[in-house]
């Protein structure tokens, strides 16, 4: 264990490699415990007070520790000279867990798809037992942020990346929640295997794991893991498990009497109410009644909950075509979900695919939907796989004018796709933005692309511009 490591800050000479939003956190808790911080990054050159150098500049004679931000990967020139040079790593986790209050918990989920939503929802729930808790990591809130802050909290609810899995050495979960694995990041981890398993080191920092039995790689992969597995399922639940009956999601693992069902809440008070997201629900109330957590505060939780934006947001509802935004569907797992909670979807889709295959989505979704309008640098692979196993599906290409550019003001790109699908759509139809791809070719994020879906269909479908 690392642990050594973050006892002894002061005066250390830390290298902390990415200015970005981690890093830039990391940096400031740091240099608040007396650590001479530097940081490495190859596009930032100003940080508050930080001297900022580039990756050709470090020489790590000059360095004690390098902090790894979570995208940077083990073939990056700064890992490989730092291992070269036997400077220990860390990372903003396991720096997090170091320096948080001796009482506090933490709770864990990773996931590739819904992790957001779950966690937040989880959060929720512990809040509604009477806990103190938040939702932070991947979230948007990191670690180091919440522990930095003056607010006090009995539980941190922790959404963990695989990269940030792929680092982590100390910090140790109450219970953690796998939610589904698929193929996503290979092009960071190099094979789905290298992938999984880093998805599923969670659980050798967990005592209880609460495990998507409908997944059929979380069963098979943790099949030699000796620690308690709770399993839930869409399914009637056996012993010891959680998930539905008829109209009812139900809890046979934290009962007295296991042969007995607990209600957790109706079915209908899971909204939206789509397969993805009521198996949502149940990872989260698995993890709250961990901590112990009523049904009744839970089921006040998920009656009161609303999912954040980009994921699965209904944008308009008009001349019976429904528009929605899941532009945080950056995978093909996370689009397969979203398509086949509709019946007949003008599906906007495309961007970067990082290294994911599109076949067995297209395989899947290909009943439903009845036109694809492709944008961005890996639309092609989307096309080729439309055009061998879904030939009836009609392809439109839409390019980025010239008048738009990323990050700037006009909005001609996503303007000109919404066109094109009001154009295609009828009555019954859903337009389903869910590119199954990143989107850091034509948008800043994900959120950039949502908001300029959201902003596109107001202007082009509600006010007709």
């Amino acid at each position: 264990m690392a642990h050594a490591l973050y006892t002894q800050l002061d005066g250390k000479r830390i290298l902390v490699a990415g200015a970005g939003v981690t890093g830039a956190a990391c940096a400031r808790a740091l240099a608040k415990r007396g650590s001479v911080v530097t940081i490495v990054d190859e596009k930032v050159t100003e940080l508050d007070d930080f001297t900022i150098i580039t990756p050709e500049r470090v020489k790590f004679s000059n360095f004690d520790l390098l902090l790894v931000s979570p995208g940077w990967r083990e073939d990056h020139p700064v890992v490989v000279a730092a291992r070269a040079a036997r400077i220990a790593l860390i990372n903003e986790v396991d720096l997090a867990w170091s320096l948080k209050a001796p009482g506090q918990k933490w709770l864990a989920l990773t996931g590739t798809n819904g992790k957001t939503t779950t966690v937040e929802l989880a959060a929720a729930m512990l809040r509604s037992g009477g806990l103190t808790a938040i939702a932070c990591g991947n979230v948007g809130t990191t670690v180091i942020e919440v522990i930095e802050s003056a607010e006090e909290y009995d539980y941190l609810v922790l959404e963990l990346s695989s990269f940030q899995l792929h680092w982590l050495e100390d910090a140790e979960f109450v219970s953690s929640a796998v939610l589904n694995i698929a193929q996503d990041h290979l092009d960071w981890h190099g094979s789905f295997d290298a992938y999984a398993k880093a998805k599923l080191s969670i659980l050798d920092k967990s005592a209880t794991a609460i495990l998507n039995s409908d997944d059929g790689e979380i069963v098979l992969r943790t099949t030699h893991w000796q620690g308690r597995k709770v399993f839930f399922s869409l399914d009637t639940p056996s012993p010891g498990e959680m998930g539905v009956v008829e109209e009812l999601l139900v809890d046979r693992a934290f009962v007295a009497d296991p042969q007995e069902a607990a209600m957790i809440c109706e079915l209908t008070e899971v909204t939206p109410t789509v397969p993805h997201n009521v198996s949502n629900a149940l990872a989260a109330a698995g993890l709250a009644r961990t901590v112990g957590v009523s049904h009744e505060d839970i089921r006040i939780a998920i009656t009161e909950f609303a999912p954040g934006r980009h994921r699965i947001e209904t944008v308009l509802e008009r001349d019976g075509i429904t528009w929605i935004n899941d532009s945080k569907a950056t995978n093909p797992h996370a689009a397969s979900a979203a398509i086949m909670s509709a019946l007949s979807v003008i599906w906007i889709a495309g961007g970067l695919a990082k290294g994911a295959e599109m076949g067995e989505l297209v395989e899947r979704i290909k009943t439903r939907v009845r036109v694809a309008i492709l944008i961005g640098e890996d639309r092609e692979l989307i096309a080729k796989e439309l055009t061998e196993h879904a030939p009836q599906i009609e392809i439109i290409r839409v390019d980025a004018p010239a008048a738009y550019s990323k990050g700037g003001e006009s909005n001609a790109l996503m303007e000109s796709v919404i066109r094109t699908a009001h154009e295609h759509a009828k009555s019954g139809d859903t337009v389903l933005l869910a590119p199954a791809c990143a989107s850091m070719d034509q948008f800043i994020s994900y959120g950039d692309r949502g908001d300029r879906f959201k902003s596109a269909v107001e202007k082009v479908v509600r006010d007709g511009k």
